[in-house]
């Protein structure tokens, strides 16, 4: 017997066709460019995803090594000096401290210097 795809090709086709608008040329028109642009886009999404937390890393870097300019301290060796007295402070929680809780911060690098 005969399968016909009719209405479940289309209702695929259709989906397709509705996540990738937007797209440009023909990737949001024809049916494979359209499936081709879908999957090379998830792939994209997956990779960038993993390298949004070394972004943030880097932004919570930046602004430790920004409060400690104004304390007389360069970021190498705070961390140096952090890890030394054993005083575990992570990088995203010391830079909140430095964004929002300048004593606090303040007293931290008192307490390595």
């Amino acid at each position: 017997m005969r399968i016909k795809r009719g209405q479940t090709r289309h209702r695929k086709h259709k989906a397709v066709l509705a996540q990738t608008k937007g797209y440009r040329l023909s990737n949001s028109k024809l049916y494979k460019r359209a499936h081709e642009a879908m999957m090379h886009a998830g792939q994209y999404s997956l990779t960038h995803r993993r390298h949004r937390y070394g972004q943030y890393r880097e932004l919570w870097i930046e602004r430790i090594n920004a409060a400690l300019s104004g304390e007389g301290m360069k970021y190498s060796e705070f961390i140096n000096a952090l890890k030394t007295k054993n005083i575990e402070l992570n990088r995203k929680m010391l830079s909140g401290l430095a964004l929002d809780h300048k004593e606090v911060f303040s007293a931290v690098v008192a307490k390595v210097k």
